[in-house]
């Protein structure tokens, strides 16, 4: 016999997922506007410490948000500018690497010809297809240009964001009528975020100066383009290293031969073992607060939903939405379900159900 109890908490669960799926909806409907925010606050993220830092020199806050964004802008000019003419660079060469790569390609045929194996030619031209490469560039580019129209836009976000980080919480203590309260738990939450992005910037800026120094050293081609490939995709969990990886092997295999090509690989491996797994790992401590399987799921769904960028922002997106469940009575099993292992006596027992007489 169902119990009323058990109908309306049936009731209450088809509400919330048909709610949760229209949310989900308008997320993918207005991914284009929530990816410019998503950016401006990741910026923000960025430029908070050094603007407090400076109100604390007592330079006024209108003059601290200038300098940090001014100084925002000359650092993504610069990278623009480097990455342009990098990528530019590369797809005048693609012909001569085309060239070369069909050269590398008549001769495993050859081989496997020479051992009785046949077909191998349309398995070859299938993993390794040249014409691919030559339009992924363009397309690249395109993309850079269209970010570029948001880049205005994105700025001033970040501009307006910083000059209320410092007056939020007397705004939010003004609504609430008490003029001393504290907000520990959020203050931790926003403290765990911040220190993720600034640690995974650092992170990632010191990965790819490695990534382009080992590379030029071996003599592969475009080292720069390379290091800000393994920066950007360095805040990709989990995949993000191992895909920045692929086009540079490639290169050197293609440019220099085998042995180049196994010392760059083992230069990726050794630089992303160091810096991520041992480096950030105890600089992060256990902020995250998040299942190694969560973190896989995340990057998945976010990145399905909002594109790059969400797989960029897919922890903080995750811990955000884990601090709200936690907060809410209702949902705090799922803050369970997205953390980490949780001890069994932190578990609560489940009610047993009366019977009817």
């Amino acid at each position: 016999m169902i119990e009323p109890g058990d109908s309306r908490r049936g009731i209450r669960f088809l509400v919330s997922a048909a709610a949760l799926v229209l949310v989900i909806g308008g997320i993918y409907q207005a991914r284009t506007a929530m990816e410019s925010s998503l950016i401006a606050v990741f910026l923000a993220m960025l430029g908070t410490p050094p603007v407090l830092w400076l109100e604390r020199k007592r330079i006024p806050s209108v003059v601290a948000v200038l300098l940090v964004v001014t100084g925002m802008v000359a650092i993504l000019l610069i990278l623009g500018a480097i990455a342009a003419a990098a990528i530019t660079n590369f797809y005048h060469e693609l012909p001569a690497y085309q060239a070369r790569l069909q050269w590398h390609v008549a001769e495993l045929q050859a081989f496997f010809a020479s051992k009785g194996i046949r077909g191998m030619d349309q398995v070859l031209l299938q993993i390794v297809n040249p014409d691919k490469a030559l339009s992924l560039t363009p397309s690249l580019l395109a993309k850079l240009g269209s970010a570029s129209k948001y880049i205005l836009l994105i700025l001033l976000t970040v501009a307006f964001i910083l000059f209320e980080a410092s007056s939020f919480p007397v705004k939010l203590r003004a609504v609430l009528g008490d003029p001393r309260q504290a907000f520990p738990e959020f203050t931790r939450f926003y403290v765990d975020i911040e220190r993720y992005v600034v640690i995974k910037t650092l992170v990632s800026l010191a990965t790819g100066v490695l990534i382009g120094a080992w590379l030029f050293i071996l003599g592969v081609d475009f080292p720069v383009l390379w290091g800000f490939l393994a920066f950007l995709l360095n805040y990709v969990p989990s995949v993000g290293s191992s895909i920045a990886a692929v086009p540079a092997v490639l290169l050197a295999l293609v440019q220099l031969g085998i042995g180049p090509a196994v010392l760059a690989t083992a230069g990726f491996m050794a630089v992303n073992f160091i810096l991520d797994n041992v480096i950030e790992t105890r600089l992060m401590g256990q902020k995250l607060g998040l299942s190694t399987l969560v973190v896989f799921l995340s990057l998945v769904f976010w990145g399905s939903l909002l594109g790059p960028i969400g797989m960029v922002l897919c922890i903080p997106l995750t811990m955000t939405l884990k601090f709200a469940c936690e907060n809410n009575k209702g949902t705090q099993w799922i803050a369970v379900l997205l953390g980490p292992e949780a001890p069994a006596e932190s578990i609560p027992p489940v009610p047993k159900r009366r019977r009817n007489a």
